[in-house]
């Protein structure tokens, strides 16, 4: 009867704890769900200005050199500041994952950019800024200086400014009375596949700066540079225009991948000439 009633006894207590929520079983499978919330919660990995100095980018090139550093931690100088979970050696690495090369990024427009996480207006500036310095410190090596004698000289120096972009840029050079450049000028920055320049607009610029003669250019953003038709139509325009107004139009070339395409080379800019001196 004894050994019973401290069974029930016992039955009573296990309910008892049951109802209480206070069963020691319990408490130990309460501590195992937080070592599991615990293990599943996510850690960030530490931002740059927890790293050591001597891997933090900025810190790296003023002590080592900027030779050093990889294309991410360049990057990472020019984004700064990373977001929760990224730092912006990461983000400059997701750059180089996305566009695979520098030189790929020097043609993405800026609204591009913005499809990275963690990139704003200030930083895409950032980037866009010293992607176009190192640009025209390209273009400086090969500097217009002297006289032009041939299509080359000019095609090398807007090479590195115009091959990798994704609109097409319309420039005129106005040249002097050595035929050396004394400006270069932007008359039409158009869409994916054409620029508009207006005739008019460059002839009348032309007289503006009393340059006795002109070379216009403009890229091709699919890298190639066989002339189109409407190249062709407007540039027996311009040849008209400027025979009628005695200004010498010596060349139009197209930009593309790595290579150009010259009016003059091609013959094509002294058959229009003469072409134009029939029709005057």
């Amino acid at each position: 009867m004894d050994t019973l009633q401290g069974r029930v006894h016992d039955t009573d207590m296990f309910f008892y704890y049951i109802f209480r929520g206070c069963f020691p079983w319990k408490a130990t499978t309460n501590h195992f769900k937080v070592m599991q919330i615990k293990k599943k919660a996510k850690k960030y990995p530490l931002p740059i200005r927890e790293w050591s100095k001597d891997d933090r980018p900025r810190e790296k090139l003023l002590k080592y050199g900027e030779q050093t550093l990889s294309n991410a931690e360049l990057l990472a100088i020019l984004i700064r500041t990373g977001t929760p979970g990224r730092s912006a050696v990461d983000i400059g690495k997701e750059l180089l994952h996305k566009y695979k090369s520098l030189r790929a990024m020097s043609g993405i427009d800026a609204s591009e950019f913005k499809e990275i996480s963690g990139l704003k207006d200030a930083k895409i500036a950032q980037i866009k800024a010293a992607i176009e310095l190192g640009r025209r410190m390209l273009s400086e090596e090969k500097a217009l200086e002297g006289s032009i004698k041939k299509s080359s000289d000019v095609a090398n120096y807007l090479m590195p400014l115009m091959r990798d972009l994704k609109k097409e840029r319309f420039v005129l050079l106005l040249l002097n009375r050595r035929n050396a450049v004394s400006d270069m000028i932007d008359i039409d920055y158009g869409t994916v596949d054409r620029a508009n320049p207006y005739i008019r607009d460059i002839i009348q610029t032309a007289i503006k700066y009393n340059a006795p003669s002109i070379i216009v250019a403009h890229n091709h953003p699919s890298g190639a540079v066989t002339p189109s038709n409407d190249d062709k139509a407007f540039t027996k325009s311009l040849m008209m225009a400027a025979k009628a107004t005695g200004i010498s139009f010596f060349d139009h070339i197209i930009i593309g991948d790595n290579r150009y395409f010259s009016f003059a080379d091609e013959r094509l800019i002294e058959e229009y000439e003469m072409k134009a001196i029939r029709e005057l």
